[in-house]
């Protein structure tokens, strides 16, 4: 199985925040895990994308963080 992103909910707070529910499946370590990523004047923040906090395997991190960065500046949270 690979590595999976679904987009749960996410809100627009005053045009420069975005925050994007998320429930990512790491395929490394076959667990799921739900977490709020933010937007902040495009910039990506959140314990699911952070190096050293995200409970991801570095693998399945960089996969979540590039997907949502893909759909940040295609405009799919505007």
């Amino acid at each position: 199985m690979e590595h999976m992103l679904r987009i749960i909910d996410f809100n627009n707070i005053h045009h420069h925040s975005i925050y994007v529910k998320v429930i990512a499946y790491d395929a490394e370590s076959g667990k799921e895990f739900k977490d709020e990523i933010r937007f902040l004047d495009g910039m990506i923040y959140g314990d699911l994308v952070h190096p050293q906090r995200s409970p991801l395997s570095p693998g399945c991190r960089e996969y979540v963080r590039e997907l949502l960065l893909h759909k940040y500046n295609n405009g799919d949270f505007h």
